[in-house]
C-alpha cells in the first residue's frame, strides 16, 4: 500500500466531506490509507488503534478476507439485479438469515442502503400501516431531544440534535420527548443510570396535547450514540413500550449503532428485553464493507399492507440498490463471522473489563462524566469558557498523533472499539487517552 504524504497526496479539493470542517481538514489532513484487524495505517505509515470501529460500524475488525472473497465471488456471478418487480436469490437468503438473530416477531426485512434510509423507510411503513387499518389520520411522529436518526428529511425531523436541524425545513407534525441525560443525578454511572425513568411519561403529555388518534409512531435510539453515548435510565424503555401499547402507537428502535453485537446481544432490543414494532439497522450489518441498511418489521405490520389485488404494489417505496447482491453477500459473510467467532458473547464478556478501564479515567483533568454500556463509552469534558468543543477537538487530534482513533461530539469523547478488541488493547486505549486528556486542560 502506498504511503501518501506531501506532494504524493491526492488533490483534496473536489471532495466535499460530510460532517467535517472542510477548510480546516484540507489545511491539515488526517488521511488513513490501510486497515487490518484493530488498526488503521496513517499516510505516514504509523499504526492507529481503532477505538471507534470506524464509525460505530466495523464490528468484526478490518480487512476480513472472508467478506472480501464473498464480495468478489458475487461481483463475478451477479453484480446487480433490478429490485423492482425482479430480484435475486441472495436477497431472500440474507433476509431470512437476519430474521434468525432478530427479536422474536420481527421477521420481515426491508432493505435500504444506509441508516438514514432505514429510518425514513420505517417512518413511512408506520404511516402506511395505520392507513391500511383505516386510521390514516395517524401521521404525527414523536422523536426525542438529543437523538440522531440520520440526515433524510424524516430522520432529521424526528432527530433532536440542534445543529443538524438548524437551517433546514423539517416535517410538520413532529414532536419530541425530553432527553434522559442528567449529569446532576447520574454522573459516572456504570451501565444504566438509576434516575430518569419518569422522563418516558412525557409521552402522556404529548398524547394529551395531540390526541393518540393522530400519532403514528415513537422513535428512539435504545442508547443514544451520536449525542455522546447516553444509556437509558433503568426501566425507561420498558415504560415507553407500555405507553405505546396503551395508546396504539408503534415503537421504533433505531439500532443503527446498537445493532449487531454492540451491547453483547444481537440487538439492544434483546439486551433490554423490550421488542419494538420496527427496528432500523445499518453499519454492522455488513461490517461496513459495503453500504447497506435494513428495517426489521413485525409480521402483523407487514401483513396489514398485503391487501388488495395480488398484482398491485402494496408499498410505493424502495431504492435502486435495495437488497443489492454484493451487499447481501457481504452481509452473509459478516453474519458468519459473528456466529463462528461468537463475537456478540465476546462483547458481553469484555463489557466488565471495558467498564473498569474507561472509569479509570475518572479524576483526569476536566472529566465531568463517564458513561458506558456494552462496548460503548463516553468521557465528557467540561467545555472551555467561550469555546465549547475546543477540548474535544484537541483530544481527537492529539489522540490520533499518539496512535489512537477516537470520535468526538463537542466535548464528549466517544469510544466503540471493534468487538475483536483484546483486554490488552482496551488497556492501551486508556493508556493513550488518559495523558492526552491531561494535556488539554
Amino acid at each position: 500500500m502506498t504511503a501518501y504524504a506531501g506532494d504524493n497526496r491526492p488533490d483534496l479539493s473536489a471532495f466535499w466531506m460530510p460532517f467535517t470542517a472542510n477548510r480546516q481538514f484540507k489545511a491539515d489532513p488526517r488521511l488513513l490509507v490501510a486497515a487490518a484487524g484493530m488498526h488503521y495505517r496513517a499516510e505516514d505509515g504509523r499504526e492507529i488503534l481503532d477505538g471507534t470501529a470506524g464509525l460505530w460500524c466495523v464490528n468484526a475488525g478490518h480487512g476480513r478476507p472472508e467478506i472480501a472473497e464473498a464480495v468478489h465471488r458475487q461481483l463475478m456471478t451477479l453484480d446487480f439485479a433490478p429490485p423492482f418487480q425482479m430480484s435475486h436469490p441472495i436477497a431472500f437468503e440474507f433476509a431470512r438469515a437476519l430474521t434468525t438473530i432478530a427479536p422474536q416477531g420481527l421477521d420481515r426485512v426491508f432493505f435500504t442502503n444506509s441508516g438514514s434510509e432505514a429510518v425514513d423507510t420505517a417512518l413511512k411503513i408506520a404511516m402506511a400501516y395505520h392507513a391500511a387499518r383505516g386510521e390514516g389520520q395517524r401521521t404525527r411522529l414523536i422523536g426525542r431531544e438529543r437523538s440522531y436518526h440520520g440526515v433524510g428529511f424524516g430522520g432529521l425531523s424526528v432527530g433532536g440534535l440542534v445543529n443538524n436541524r438548524r437551517g433546514f425545513v423539517t416535517l410538520p407534525g413532529v414532536d419530541h420527548l425530553p432527553h434522559t441525560h442528567d449529569l446532576e443525578k447520574n454522573a459516572f454511572s456504570r451501565g444504566l443510570p438509576d434516575h430518569g425513568v419518569e422522563k418516558a411519561d412525557d409521552l402522556e403529555r404529548l398524547v394529551a396535547l395531540h390526541g393518540a388518534e393522530t400519532i403514528a409512531a415513537v422513535i428512539v435510539e435504545p442508547v443514544a450514540g451520536s449525542a455522546g453515548v447516553l444509556p437509558p435510565p433503568v426501566g425507561y424503555l420498558e415504560r415507553l413500550r407500555a405507553l405505546c401499547d396503551r395508546h396504539g402507537l408503534l415503537l421504533i428502535f433505531d439500532e443503527v449503532i446498537t445493532g449487531f453485537g454492540r451491547l453483547g446481544a444481537p440487538f439492544a432490543a434483546q439486551y433490554f428485553g423490550v421488542t419494538p414494532d420496527l427496528m432500523t439497522t445499518a453499519k454492522g450489518i455488513t461490517n461496513a464493507a459495503v453500504p447497506m441498511g435494513a428495517v426489521f418489521v413485525r409480521r402483523g405490520i407487514h401483513d396489514a399492507l398485503m391487501q388488495g389485488p395480488e398484482t398491485a404494489i402494496e408499498f410505493f417505496h424502495g431504492y435502486t440498490y435495495s437488497g443489492h447482491p454484493v451487499a447481501c453477500a457481504a452481509g452473509l459473510a459478516t453474519l458468519d463471522i459473528y456466529r463462528r467467532e461468537d463475537l456478540f458473547a465476546r462483547c458481553a464478556s469484555l463489557a466488565p473489563v471495558w467498564e473498569e478501564a474507561v472509569h479509570s479515567l475518572r479524576g483526569r483533568a476536566n472529566v465531568i462524566d463517564i458513561r458506558n454500556l456494552g462496548l460503548m463509552a463516553a468521557i465528557e469534558l467540561a467545555p472551555r469558557k467561550g469555546a465549547p468543543g475546543a477540548r474535544g477537538y484537541e483530544v481527537l487530534n492529539r489522540a490520533l498523533a499518539a496512535g489512537l482513533l477516537v470520535r468526538v461530539t463537542a466535548d464528549v469523547i466517544a469510544l466503540s472499539p471493534p468487538l475483536i478488541v483484546s483486554p490488552d488493547q482496551i488497556a492501551r486505549i486508556v493508556e493513550i487517552l488518559g495523558p492526552v486528556i491531561d494535556t488539554v486542560a
